[in-house]
């Protein structure tokens, strides 16, 4: 990692100042594919407001001088919605013990420089200092490989995911709502998630 990139750990109230900034990084990553996410800054925010009243929540925040290029978010699946919780009561897990990981987004100019590793890392040694939790995890979006907008150069993250120690459980299966940049209104899309033992690393 280069030696002007600052990551540092936030949580709770410290967030508020850069909710605006975090809003905008959203959603010009999840613009490209897979998430192709047509964004709205209000939408965004009150998202975020969600880290900012949890005590227990974490956002990793990468810093080129004082501007964030990067972001990576975690909270106690307790604190998280129905939608994410539901899959893991249905294969008997307990949401209590689960810290769950809700995206990684970095400005392109910036990838590649151990960022990513970092983001797990201070995300996995919060739920450890926390206390409590059996499992960490996070899910992606699933897009069928023949998607006309999928780049003839992407690549998944899945052997970058695996490196860190996670395992895809298809078993766990969630649905977002959310409008592409190609549709008229807003449809679900499948999430799958993906499980890390605390206890393991």
């Amino acid at each position: 990692m280069t030696a002007d990139i600052r990551i540092e750990r936030r949580s709770g109230k410290d967030l508020e100042k850069f909710i605006p900034e975090l809003a905008r990084l959203r959603i010009a990553v999840f613009r490209a594919f897979p998430y192709l996410y047509d964004g709205d800054p209000a939408y965004e925010e009150n998202y975020l407001q969600t880290y900012i009243d949890s005590p227990d929540s974490v956002i990793v925040l990468a810093f080129a001088g004082e501007t964030v290029v990067g972001a990576s978010t975690a909270i106690p699946m307790r604190h998280e919605t129905a939608a994410v919780k539901r899959p893991f009561l249905d294969q008997g897990y307990n949401p209590e013990e689960v810290f769950y990981c809700g995206e990684s987004v970095l400005q392109k100019d910036y990838r590649g420089l151990g960022i990513g590793v970092r983001f797990f890392q201070e995300r996995e040694a919060h739920a450890r200092e926390l206390g409590g939790f059996r499992f960490i995890s996070f899910c992606c979006v699933e897009r069928p490989a023949n998607h006309p907008r999928r780049p003839g150069n992407y690549v998944p993250l899945d052997a970058f995911w695996h490196k860190r120690g996670y395992r895809k459980h298809p078993e766990l299966q969630t649905w977002y709502t959310w409008k592409d940049l190609d549709e008229d209104q807003e449809t679900p899309k499948p999430m799958t998630f993906w499980l890390k033992p605390l206890a393991d690393t």
